[in-house]
């Protein structure tokens, strides 16, 4: 016996749903897998094993990975400060983190570029440190921080808002020392929201291009991201080549939240055990 959903409009919602999924993301997933493949097994091959490619790759994911892996504890005590103090300037605070959102991709690099440059102020002062900020590595790291940062607050801050005090009133009362309580009762139930946040991060991170191509410096071999990449092979028309940039970039993309993910329903299960 078939029972029926007593909410309707189950086929026509479902109907465009998949629908959307299919003009939206299966359809230019799918010409992305399809693409590369003009040039054949080996004209992927030969793109993806040249040392300009690799190197865009290598720099991409590896520092968007610091990046995301930084945001964690830096949005972690943001998400703290915002939600369990209350002081003077909390709400033009808070609305502070949702800044990278608003602001344009183009517009934070020139920000980014302005303050870290050797001519910016804070450019200045590290240089006379003998540290390079801007088109460096640390400039790319300095913008995948920026953007996502955001992230990883939103993602933490309703569950801090929504955990239960009483248990750790109760684990003070057992004797539990602040750190203990952190560690053991708040930091366990906020594992999930955490990595979900991180994975956000470096998704976003993996494929930002405006924020960090004016602070990168976009040196081949050294601070070319894979975003680059891909624009300057689509300017030479070799759009086989920028599509097998792109799905190297997917299938790592994918396989890292996938890894991601499992990690964070492992998280959660251990959590409600």
């Amino acid at each position: 016996m078939v029972e029926h959903s007593i909410l309707p409009g189950l086929k026509l919602s479902l109907g465009i749903t998949l629908v959307y999924l299919a003009l939206i993301v299966l359809i230019p997933l799918a010409a992305l897998a399809v693409r590369p493949w003009e040039i054949g097994l080996d004209g992927v091959i030969r793109t993806l094993s040249d040392p300009r490619v690799a190197s865009a790759l290598r720099v991409s994911f590896g520092i968007s990975l610091l990046a995301a892996l930084t945001n964690a504890p830096l949005g972690l005590l943001i998400a703290w400060t915002l939600t369990r103090y209350a002081f003077p300037g909390r709400r033009i605070l808070d609305a502070l983190v949702d800044l990278p959102f608003a602001l344009p991709t183009a517009v934070a690099g020139i920000a980014l570029t302005a303050i870290y440059s050797p001519t910016g102020p804070i450019g200045a002062f590290a240089a006379q440190l003998g540290i390079k900020t801007a088109y460096s590595p640390l400039g790319i790291f300095i913008a995948l921080v920026f953007i996502g940062l955001p992230f990883v607050v939103r993602s933490v801050q309703p569950v801090m808002q929504d955990l239960d005090k009483d248990v750790e009133e109760a684990a003070m009362t057992l004797g539990a020392t602040d750190l203990q309580r952190v560690t053991r009762v708040v930091l366990p139930a906020l594992a999930p929201a955490l990595l979900s946040g991180v994975s956000l991060a470096f998704a976003r991170a993996v494929g930002e291009y405006g924020s960090v191509i004016f602070i990168a410096g976009n040196m081949p071999l050294k601070t070319e991201i894979a975003p680059l990449l891909i624009v300057i092979k689509l300017e030479q028309y070799d759009y086989a080549g920028a599509a097998a940039i792109g799905l190297a970039m997917l299938a790592i993309s994918f396989g890292a939240l996938v890894a991601m993910n499992a990690v964070q329903i492992y998280l959660s299960r251990r959590g409600r055990a």
